[in-house]
């Protein structure tokens, strides 16, 4: 082309109505051998080379170190392949791009980071039960590297001697091996009924296990803390593993005076949440696995500690192999995590300052 015409950010320059008139300096001239190259090489190499500031007006673009008699139109075209190939390979616009794909990875990791910093945890909580789904749920758990707080009496089971009998010892010693925690849930799970009236604090029980099942007690605050820690000693003795200074009552059936004699011999009671009771304990027919699923992924609120257990007898439609895994990856996939009570706030002043020590023996 020799109409002296130059291009710049805001399109062709002079404007077609000035065409016939163009200054002189416009005209193409011939460019000394070699001036392209030399005018690329310094294009690329000098910093202080910038387009003009969008916005500035067009006669300036035309007169800037970018355009000149030798940069006509015909000359321009060689040029800007030699200036894209040269600033490709050029140092500083290498490391202009790595410095925008570290930015771009380090942005990636900060936004999956406040992720794991933000877990919302709950404290799965399981009592003992007839023990058939108990190799069931090691297995879950294991496989979703979940640790949870065990409580524990010896109740009949479907197989062999108890939960807390021979027959499951080397489960509950393998459990203790993958890190999950245990506590008390009495040793025969006796139920509290009532205190009774009069000093000192006596309280009427009733065991559902144990040669005892079904009868009713008049016990002394000294016989019930016997009661808590001789599952707590039997843990200890199957596991390895000291259990944590906590209980469960039965039912979670307990008055104030029944929780102060727990207190006094070293137990801290621990309940569940509302939206942490999960239902396997109640009739299938009226309260079927997907409802109860849905009920606890839609309720279930961080800090919550839930509450399940080793088998229902009275729960036609088991729970455990239903609902667990389900209930598990749901709560996983929405930010939660799972932690043992040794990790819960309310708890771990009570188990640091409690679990060395031997449990005092209240007076009779």
């Amino acid at each position: 082309m020799g109409s002296g015409r130059w291009i710049t950010r805001r399109g062709s320059w002079p404007p077609r109505r000035f065409l016939g008139s163009e200054p002189k300096f416009a005209k193409p001239l011939a460019c000394p051998k070699g001036a392209v190259l030399r005018t690329a090489a310094k294009l690329v190499s000098d910093p202080n080379n910038q387009l003009p500031p969008e916005g500035a007006a067009a006669p300036a673009a035309r007169l800037s170190r970018f355009r000149g008699p030798c940069l006509t139109v015909g000359s321009l075209r060689p040029l800007l392949a030699i200036v894209l190939v040269a600033a490709y390979a050029h140092p500083a616009w290498a490391t202009g791009q790595n410095d925008a794909k570290k930015a771009t990875q380090n942005s990636a990791q900060s936004a999956v980071q406040p992720v794991a910093a933000a877990c919302k945890p709950v404290y799965l909580t399981l009592d003992t039960g007839h023990m058939a789904v108990a190799p069931l749920i090691a297995e879950v758990l294991k496989k979703h590297q979940v640790r949870v707080t065990f409580f524990a009496a010896n109740e009949r089971t479907q197989t062999g001697d108890g939960s807390l009998g021979t027959y499951w010892a080397g489960w509950w010693k393998a459990r203790a091996a993958e890190g999950h925690e245990f506590a008390s849930h009495t040793w025969d799970h006796s139920y509290w009924r009532a205190d009774v009236p009069g000093a000192p604090p006596q309280f009427r029980i009733r065991p559902s296990a144990g040669p005892s099942e079904g009868k009713e007690f008049t016990w002394t605050a000294r016989q019930y803390c016997e009661e808590i820690g001789k599952s707590s000693a039997r843990l200890e003795e199957i596991t390895g593993k000291k259990p944590l200074p906590l209980f469960r009552a039965p039912g979670g059936k307990t008055s104030p005076q029944l929780l102060a004699a727990a207190r006094s011999c070293g137990y801290e009671h621990v309940g569940w949440s509302p939206a942490g009771f999960l239902g396997d304990e109640l009739p299938s027919d009226k309260y079927p696995n997907d409802m109860l699923l849905k009920k606890a992924l839609r309720d279930i609120q961080p800090g919550d500690i839930l509450l399940a257990h080793l088998g229902i007898w009275s729960r036609k439609d088991a729970w455990a192999p239903a609902v667990l895994e389900p209930l598990i990856s749901g709560l996983q996939s929405r930010g939660f995590c799972f932690q043992t009570l040794r990790e819960h706030p309310q708890y771990q002043a009570w188990i640091e300052a409690h679990t060395s020590r031997v449990p005092a023996q209240p007076a009779k």
